[in-house]
């Protein structure tokens, strides 16, 4: 791992179902909270605490978009590529792969935001 993300705090995070959920909505196509929301069958607020538990494991990010009548909303992305996690001369290490999105797709991306 880049940065060390403890073991327990992440297997704490994906032991919880919502999240879980989470995880593999996002992994298809970003989503509002509210989004989420509908389709996990969870409240707003159960689903921002997720949302703040999996961005600080970087495993969701998040991003602005431009709604039609000029409001703008949070999307969020699974940023998880690959999880693996080995047990080697009685210590665990946990190996975390994230997404990497090409430069030019990012800058599309936040170009149709604006417009």
């Amino acid at each position: 791992m880049s940065e060390e993300i403890d073991l327990s705090t992440v297997l704490s995070v994906l032991d919880d179902e919502y999240a879980r959920e989470i995880l593999t909505h996002t992994s298809v196509e970003p989503m509002s909270a509210s989004t989420l929301s509908e389709r996990c069958d969870a409240s707003l607020p159960t689903i921002y605490r997720r949302l703040d538990r999996l961005e600080e494991c970087r495993l969701v990010t998040e991003e602005t978009e431009l709604a039609p009548d000029g409001n703008h909303y949070s999307v969020y992305s699974a940023n998880l590529d690959r999880l693996e996690l080995s047990l080697e001369d009685g210590a665990f290490d946990l190996e975390l792969t994230y997404r990497e999105e090409d430069v030019a797709d990012r800058f599309t991306r936040m170009w149709e935001g604006i417009r």
